[in-house]
């Protein structure tokens, strides 16, 4: 398959783009200081509606475009048996903290109900935009033809809370079959204050059906993290020890960096890595060594129908 039409590989970086980057990341640091942890992950409508959004490429992240086209063995499928059911269902994708939506278009595409949610109101009002484009059936072309098209949907939601479930899968579902058989995280888990990275964990395990796959773009690898303002500082370590016991306190030592367990024994909800890659192609500004992964994850205890 081609990769779609006006998804870019590459964006073109220079001087005075770094430059205006990094004024952008002094003005995160002064706003997001002011505020509340509870209130920080709110504190991005304030950036959507003054428009400044640099991490907004206008596509979704090459890496997921390479991942979607080439892995078969994963994203091929796109149809779901469900027990009791005569006829299966299309599989579904959410996509937390999905910005403009993108990354819900492409996996649309290729014939996954994708949901996007977000926090921020201007973010959702600019991604219903985007949804009603009719240029989408250019940029996003059918990628699936067997499969047909998939449905995009962006809601405003929280999370860490249970609410948005009966907006995705009816109220009522029980919470425990309100569940997703795609997950992907870029930039997620960078943006929200690290004190939420116990329930961050917690909720992938709780979301990602028992057969389903988590996908993480890890990002930023190999930043300081002393650096006071999102994104924060990620590393690979931290997904694990973060998803080996979802919901428990990781240890981070003195210079921020978490302390790594090797006795440290999986939980029944674990999440555990099955494969892991540098990205053929990621944005110019991503491409210093170390700086990005991406990452694939399923339940400890997977269930196959």
């Amino acid at each position: 398959m081609a990769l779609p039409v006006g998804v870019k590989v590459h964006e073109e970086w220079d001087e005075a783009q770094s430059e205006r980057r990094k004024e952008w990341r002094r003005q995160f640091y002064e706003h997001f200081k002011t505020l509340s942890v509870d209130k920080q992950v709110h504190g991005w409508d304030h950036f959507w509606r003054l428009k400044i959004t640099p991490w907004d490429r206008h596509q979704p992240h090459p890496a997921l475009v390479l991942a979607l086209r080439d892995r078969h063995d994963i994203f091929a499928d796109v149809f779901k048996r469900v027990p009791g059911k005569r006829h299966p269902r299309r599989k579904t994708a959410l996509i937390p903290g999905c910005g403009r939506g993108y990354d819900v278009l492409l996996f649309a595409s290729y014939g996954l109900n994708a949901v996007g949610l977000g926090a921020a109101p201007a973010a959702r009002e600019a991604a219903l935009r985007l949804l009603a484009d009719p240029i989408n059936t250019h940029h996003y072309p059918l990628m699936n033809t067997h499969a047909g098209q998939g449905e995009a949907r962006i809601i405003t939601g929280d999370f860490f809370s249970t609410n948005f479930l009966s907006e995705t899968h009816g109220a009522t579902v029980p919470d425990g079959e309100r569940t997703f058989d795609f997950i992907y995280d870029y930039n997620f888990l960078s943006i929200i204050p690290p004190v939420f990275r116990s329930k961050w964990a917690a909720r992938m395990s709780q979301l990602l059906a028992p057969s389903g796959y988590l996908i993480c773009i890890e990002f930023p690898l190999g930043k300081d993290p002393a650096a006071d303002s999102p994104p924060h500082s990620l590393s690979s370590a931290l997904y694990e020890q973060l998803l080996a016991r979802p919901g428990e306190e990781v240890t981070y030592d003195d210079t921020g960096r978490v302390y790594t367990d090797a006795s440290l024994e999986s939980a029944e909800n674990a999440l555990v890595k099955v494969e892991t890659w540098v990205p053929a192609s990621t944005f110019d500004d991503q491409l210093q060594v170390g700086q990005i992964k991406v990452s694939l994850w399923k339940h400890l205890k997977a269930v196959y129908p």
